[in-house]
């Protein structure tokens, strides 16, 4: 048994929720306890404190931060509400952790016009200085604020890294994606409330990824990492296409607002590889994370989300519908990859644990003391 404990408060009580839930029991070893749960509306958070035996549910999220069993507040909010509930839980002394992003430009309280039209230099300022805001408050308080991200926890993608090192060779290029067909979200749709479209939500978890790998490979050969020097983008609404839009009957998700459901990021770094991110809304089939390594002496290739560890066939949607395969998969009918363990391929009980971790044993956390970052988490 656990010689010390450790009480997590939930607010949020969706998709994210769930995920991260399931994350904390498997990390009941190391004494974490989900104490309390706030959600939109009492009925979805106390559906969520039934089937994980969570004691305390709420619909007012400051219930959460009052509760003195609490030590560590999970955020699995809606992105515009990222920064302001972590600063209460931060002056309420609560250790953080955040869903992705951390934080972004969601418009000013005066904007009439969409905000996707508002010149992206004053985006990036208004996000990096909530950014800073953030890390002055948690260090003030002396609290860890940690930022939720699975990729680099993904057993494929730390596999990936250790056979790059022990290649010895240079990492030429790097394709990586998340691409998915739309979102568990409702508010993903407007910049108001998502701070961006399909490069924000789902290209956050390649490009974390590709910056780690190659971040490490200058750790590894020069004591220095090697950094972005030049990122270009294009991004767009494929929904949009007039051919698309007189579609009878069409499985792409539609009615995005004021975001991209596509987009393609190319990075120039100082040594001259470059990187390519892809994140798109409009991938069916299911969800799609893959990273493709191009080294000079060789080559990695990950699938996170379409192992050929178990494949099914059934001729009808209906044979397997008592049984989960995989997510946002359209159909169950004809040809699937159904994974064995589709969070921890992920990497969401490493990252949960590791973040349990870093506030019990009062360290960074793994991917920080990698990166040596200068952070709260």
């Amino acid at each position: 048994m656990a010689e010390r404990t450790i009480g997590v408060g939930l607010i949020g009580a969706g998709f994210a929720a769930s995920t991260h839930a399931r994350a904390y029991a498997r990390a009941a070893d190391l004494g974490a306890r989900l104490v309390a749960v706030a959600g939109q509306g009492r009925a979805r958070a106390e559906e969520l404190a039934r089937k994980f035996a969570i004691p305390a549910a709420y619909d007012d999220y400051r219930r959460v931060l009052d509760d003195k069993g609490v030590q560590l507040v999970d955020l699995c909010v809606p992105n515009n509400l990222h920064q302001p509930f972590a600063l209460q839980a931060i002056a309420a002394g609560k250790h953080v952790l955040v869903e992705k992003p951390l934080t972004g430009y969601f418009g000013g309280p005066e904007a009439r016009e969409p905000v996707g039209s508002t010149p992206k230099r004053v985006m990036l300022e208004g996000a990096v200085s909530g950014a800073e805001r953030l890390l002055r408050a948690a260090r003030e308080r002396g609290v860890r604020l940690m930022y939720a991200e699975n990729w680099l926890h993904a057993p494929a993608v730390q596999k990936t890294k250790r056979l790059a090192e022990a290649s010895g060779g240079t990492i030429l290029e790097i394709r990586a994606q998340e691409c998915h067909s739309g979102s568990h979200a409702s508010y993903a749709k407007s910049w108001r409330l998502a701070g961006g479209g399909a490069l924000l939500r789902l290209g956050s978890h390649p490009l974390g990824c590709v910056l780690y790998l190659k971040w490490q490979e200058g750790l590894r050969r020069d004591g220095r990492p090697i950094r972005a020097r030049s990122v270009t983008a294009e991004v767009g609404d494929l929904s949009q296409i007039p051919s698309v839009q007189r579609e009878q009957e069409t499985w792409l998700v539609t009615g995005w607002e004021d975001v991209e459901s596509w987009a393609t990021l190319l990075i120039a770094f100082e040594d001259g590889s470059r990187a390519t991110i892809s994140a798109a809304d409009t991938v069916l089939g299911g969800m799609q994370d893959s990273l493709d390594v191009f080294l000079s002496n060789g080559r990695v290739r990950c699938d996170l989300t379409h192992s050929t560890l178990l494949q099914a066939y059934a001729p009808s949607a209906g044979i397997f519908a008592g049984e989960y395969l995989q997510e946002k998969l359209e159909t169950k009918a004809g040809w699937s990859h159904p994974s064995v363990d589709e969070d921890f391929l992920l990497g969401f009980p490493q990252e949960i644990r590791d973040s349990l971790e870093a506030v019990l044993n009062d360290r960074p956390r793994s991917a920080r003391r990698s990166w040596g970052w200068r952070s709260s988490g």
